[in-house]
Formats: structure tokens, sequence, C-alpha cells
């Protein structure tokens, strides 16, 4: 297991984007294993309450008895995209519903070290393993599944919007001819097939990454479809986050950024017809305000833990 593998991504200016109050509620929705959950509840106090959800088995299997324990806090097993069905049925003290009431909504995107580190997982192409890539293996089709049908021309728009893939087309023709032979069925198959199909790069041309990297992430992408998840949850956020409560939102992949700043910015102004405008209708107000410029990882975190270096974390206020 990697070094990285507990510690939680852009911690610090987490902890001040959702400017917690010691008995506030708090959302953790990307509950992982835990490192911002644990250190969101040492700034709690006993009236203070933590929810995390995963849908991620393991994750959930893997949370410390320190934090199943803790009276404050809930553990869901459920995707982030069900975010306001879970508050609802959740009540505070006085037993009204906590939708709307809630101090804090943090969103950590993306795929664990964990995840990566676990070659029976499918995720990494660095680990030999089953073709799965499923962040819950219980529902859904793994990869292995769905390369063996997907069309060629779907998989090659898959590549070039979710990866962002430069040779899709060739990346794309490979696999379907490969699958005619056998089934693709190991990440290491994937990846030798991969960078089998992509012309060897030279000189100042020539890319750090391997290159099966964006075809892993767009394939993981669909498989979990993070995308919709992620709009979803943003949506939901307005309406389960209280006035002045924060929304902290931590991507990996400039997808994810630009949809998560989008989101931001439009929650945050009128529709153009009222801009301006005296008087706005109280549906069509903003419904949030931005906090600062998006954060990335300092030097020194990056070098302590490799997962940072392409975060951003983005932090909006409810109004």
């Amino acid at each position: 297991m990697s070094s990285d593998a507990h510690v939680p991504v852009l911690l610090g200016p987490v902890l001040q984007g959702l400017k917690i109050k010691p008995d506030g509620c708090y959302v953790d929705a990307t509950f992982g294993r835990g490192g911002h959950s644990k250190e969101i509840l040492k700034q709690l106090n006993a009236n203070g309450r933590l929810i995390g959800i995963d849908r991620d088995p393991a994750a959930i299997a893997s949370a410390p008895e320190t934090l199943r324990d803790d009276p404050r806090f809930e553990l869901i097993r459920g995707e982030i995209a069900q975010l306001e069905t879970f508050i609802a049925e959740r009540v505070d003290a006085g037993g009204g519903s906590l939708v709307g009431r809630i101090d804090g909504l943090l969103c950590d995107l993306g795929v664990s070290s964990p995840q990566l580190d676990e070659a029976g997982r499918g995720f990494s192409f660095m680990r030999d393993g089953p073709l799965d890539m499923r962040m819950d293996p219980d529902s859904g089709v793994s990869a292995a599944a769905w390369l063996a049908t997907v069309e060629e021309g779907t998989l090659r728009r898959v590549l070039q919007k979710l990866g962002e893939e430069r040779h899709a087309v060739r990346i794309a023709r490979a696999i379907v001819t490969a699958r005619e032979q056998a089934p693709i069925n190991t990440t290491l198959a994937l990846a030798e097939l991969v960078e089998s199909a992509v012309p060897a790069a030279h000189g100042k041309h020539r890319s750090k990454k391997h290159p099966a990297t964006k075809t892993f992430q767009a394939i993981r992408m669909t498989i979990n479809g993070e995308l919709e998840q992620l709009e979803a949850v943003l949506t939901q956020s307005v309406n389960v986050l209280r006035r002045g409560g924060r929304l902290c939102v931590i991507s990996f992949h400039s997808l994810e950024d630009r949809l998560v700043k989008r989101f931001m910015r439009n929650a945050s102004r009128e529709p153009e017809q009222y801009r301006g405008m005296p008087s706005v209708p109280v549906e069509l107000q903003p419904k949030l305000k931005i906090v600062g410029k998006s954060i990335a990882a300092t030097a020194a975190e990056i070098a302590a833990n490799r997962r940072a270096r392409s975060a951003r974390l983005r932090v909006a206020e409810r109004t």
C-alpha cells in the first residue's frame, strides 16, 4: 500500500473552507478512508454531527472503530447522487428534517489511493488484476463487460470526452479488433493494448504519463457515472445546505473542475434577463456565493502526497 493511502488531500484548506462550527452538522459525501472525517470530528463538540457517505463497501468496512463508535458520526453506504434522500431520512434533535440544515458539505472526487493500490479492484494499469473498475462491485457492469459490447463509436467518444485522449480513434479501433480475438479481462492486457496502439513519443513530446492513463480514466468515469453523480450532488447541495452553509469540492480532473466551476458561477448570479434589475423573484435569486479562488496543493503537500498534485478545491456558501 502506498504511503499516501490515508492522507486527506488539501486538509487545511478544506477545514478552513467548511468554516466549521463546533455544534454544526456536516456531511462528508465521499468518505473514502475517513481522513477528512476524522479531522472534521476533532473540531466538533458533543452537540456536533457528521454524516459520511460512500458507495464502496471496502471503504465502509475499513472505517476505524474510533469513528464507528463515535455517537456524533454516522456512515452510510450509498451514492452521492442520493444525498438529498439520505439527508431527508434523518432528523435533528427536535425531530425536524435535516434538509436545509446542513452546515457544510464536502465532496472529494475521483478514485482513492487504496482503490488504486488493490489490484483486484482493476483501477490501476500498474498492477495486473481483473478489469473491474467499479467503485461499488455489487452494482453495475465491470469495465471488462462494458468493453466486450460497447460500440466503437461510443468508445471513441468516451475516450475523447472523458479522457481527452487525442489517440482515441486508434485506441478504440485496437480494442474492438482485439476483443474479436479474445476477451479483454485484465488491467495489464488493456494497458498493453493501449500502449501498442499509441504512437511512440519522442523528444519534447514525450509524456511522463503512461499511455494508458487517459483510457483507464475515461473508462472508470463511464463505468461509475462519475460526472452524472457530480451533477446530481451539486444540484442537491443547495437544497440540503442551510443559509451560510459551505460547499467544498475537491476535483482531480479538468472536466470535473470545469463542471464545479460552472455550477458555482451559475448558482451565484441571477439569470441573465434579471441581472441589474432592482427586483428579482425569490426562486431566481442566487443560491450560492463563491468563496475565494480555486485552491491547489502546495509544493510541500505534493512532495508528501502524490495524489495532491492535480487536486483543486472550490468553495461556495449558501445564501
